[in-house]
């Protein structure tokens, strides 16, 4: 099998060129991976076979930091056993004592190389590329390296590359880790909390900051998880918008929601298009498929300077265009079956509106439309476009709230029964 290249074709300003579309179902496919079950010698041995492949570099290793932070241990080497290594010390410490990047084109002309591992494995090093692991609280766990590039040394679009992958490295080590201390003590309450934690750290911490447009997320789990998941994030490709809603909610549904959302973050990251980014995503779900599980959901992509947002939905809908001249709303279906649900070998057109001022775009899951009272009547779309009409010169934050309320004063005592996830999207009034 061909080692998957990237293209020649630089971006603008320099930026590294885009993907082969081997290449970055390959690194999806990793991402796959590390969101199952994995033990860590299993997680880290997918991880350096997928860089070696992926980068065609002849070798790749994975330090950990040690409890107490002071060493790096090598945990990931064909031929040698087990380094330790100082904070600081070779390319490696210091790539952890900085949290830095290091490609180094030739490493023994380099005074921080450290032949110390060459003279026990008898390899030689000629190039290296040297990761920092970086959790979502963005600590070190441990450091990556490339060791020796074939036929050349490791350029910029190397590192990008790279990055993509110490980043899923970095996630699913830190899961791990966690997943191993949950077996100590109340194993199914840490286990939820565990699953709580991960999964709110991939919602974003704050709201993109986009002149001319404000925005809200809001995620209310039913029980510790859930089964939503939201995204608002400038990307290089635009404004990213993402509601999901897997099926169920609890641990399992959870798991499968932030796997979605990783591989698609980690896809447009790489360059993908929308379409390219939606149909690789759901492929990749449907072989990871248990049970029939599936995800609902809306991928768009929002051209600032255009106002026009771009989408494709895997079974979410109703997905509402509130239009603030006509107070009326215009509502879109899905424009596929659910992520997950079957492969896609083609895809309807992506669907396309357009943002006038004052204009919202609604996306709301199940938790709302179907919010039932104690007779078993649904809140229903009707009330969310009346709640529409009344609160939407406000902001997009007392939007929500009054949606909140409003579903909660019409189920009165009943219980939440589902998530909640709203993603609102506003263009400001002009003048």
């Amino acid at each position: 099998m061909s080692n998957p290249q990237l293209t020649s074709t630089p971006g603008q300003s320099g930026q590294p060129g885009k993907l082969s579309r081997e290449a970055m179902e390959l690194i999806l496919a990793v991402t796959r991976h590390l969101a199952a079950p994995f033990d860590l010698p299993a997680m880290l041995a997918e991880v350096t076979s997928a860089a070696c492949r992926v980068l065609d570099a002849e070798r790749s290793s994975i330090w950990l930091m040690d409890r107490g932070g002071a060493e790096l241990v090598l945990e990931v080497s064909a031929d040698i056993g087990p380094v330790r290594l100082p904070l600081g010390q070779g390319l490696v410490g210091a790539c952890a004592r900085d949290g830095r990047l290091i490609n180094v084109p030739d490493c023994y002309a380099d005074a921080r190389f450290d032949p110390a591992v060459d003279k026990r494995s008898g390899f030689t090093t000629r190039c290296s590329l040297t990761l920092p692991l970086l959790d979502h609280r963005s600590e070190l766990v441990g450091v990556m390296q490339l060791l020796n590039k074939r036929g050349s040394v490791f350029d910029a679009d190397d590192e990008a590359l790279a990055e993509a992958l110490a980043a899923q490295c970095a996630v699913a080590l830190a899961r791990v880790r966690m997943n191993a201390a949950m077996l100590e003590g109340e194993k199914m309450r840490q286990e939820l909390e565990l699953a709580r934690e991960v999964q709110l750290h991939t919602l974003p911490a704050a709201m993109p900051l986009l002149p001319g447009y404000e925005m809200h997320g809001t995620f209310l789990p039913a029980s510790l998880t859930g089964g939503d998941t939201y995204d608002l994030a400038l990307i290089e490709q635009g404004l990213l918008i993402v509601l999901g809603d897997a099926t169920g909610h609890g641990i399992a549904p959870a798991l499968s929601v932030t796997q979605m959302h990783a591989m698609l973050r980690t896809a447009f990251r790489l360059g993908a298009s929308l379409e390219t980014a939606f149909r690789t995503v759901n492929n990749l779900l449907v072989e990871a498929s248990v049970d029939g599980r599936f995800v609902t959901a809306f991928i768009g992509l929002m051209e600032p300077g255009s106002h026009r947002v771009r989408f494709l939905s895997g079974g979410q809908g109703p997905i509402l265009h509130f239009h603030a001249q006509t107070l009326s709303c215009t509502s879109y279906r899905a424009t596929s079956p659910p992520m997950g649900a079957m492969p896609l070998a083609a895809l309807r057109p992506t669907v396309e509106l357009e943002l006038a001022p004052g204009d919202l775009l609604v996306l709301l899951t199940d938790g709302i439309y179907e919010f039932a009272d104690a007779s078993g009547a649904q809140f229903g779309r009707s009330r969310v476009e009346a709640v529409l009409r009344e609160h939407h010169a406000g902001s997009t934050a007392s939007l929500a709230q009054a949606l909140l309320a409003a579903v909660h004063e019409f189920a009165g005592a009943a219980p939440q029964d589902d998530d909640i996830t709203m993603v609102l999207l506003k263009r400001a009034t002009e003048g």
